[in-house]
């Protein structure tokens, strides 16, 4: 029974990472992207998304955080359960929907270089 719950725990760490790491792309690509292209591409402004990407980041990592000091502290003893709360499951909504959705709209927009052709 300690080989289950220590593969269960060990799969919802490697979860809550994951989210983590979501979280973190699509910040970091909304801080690359200017602000005229989420204008142009119709989406929320880009103090917006980076208000709400940067919670979703900072609740995926306390959220990861606390399993990771969870996991390390039980490890396979017991099953420290899904462990992620409602706040981790916002932001992988959060962050789902940047990368699903504003990405790709903003995608090439606002850089330099635009020829008649395209960029060059």
């Amino acid at each position: 029974m300690n080989l289950i719950n220590g593969v269960l725990n060990l799969l919802f760490l490697v979860l809550a990472a994951v989210i983590f790491g979501m979280s973190v792309y699509a910040l970091v690509h909304a801080l690359r992207v200017p602000p005229s292209a989420f204008v142009s591409a119709g989406k929320l402004q880009k103090n917006l998304w980076l208000l709400i990407l940067v919670l979703a980041t900072l609740f995926s990592a306390a959220g990861a955080w606390s399993y990771l000091n969870a996991f390390l502290f039980v490890g396979g003893a017991q099953f420290i359960g899904i462990g992620l709360g409602f706040f981790s499951i916002l932001a992988v909504i959060a962050a789902t929907i940047y990368i699903v959705d504003v990405k790709p709209a903003v995608k090439g927009m606002g850089r330099g270089n635009n020829g008649p052709y395209g960029p060059w």
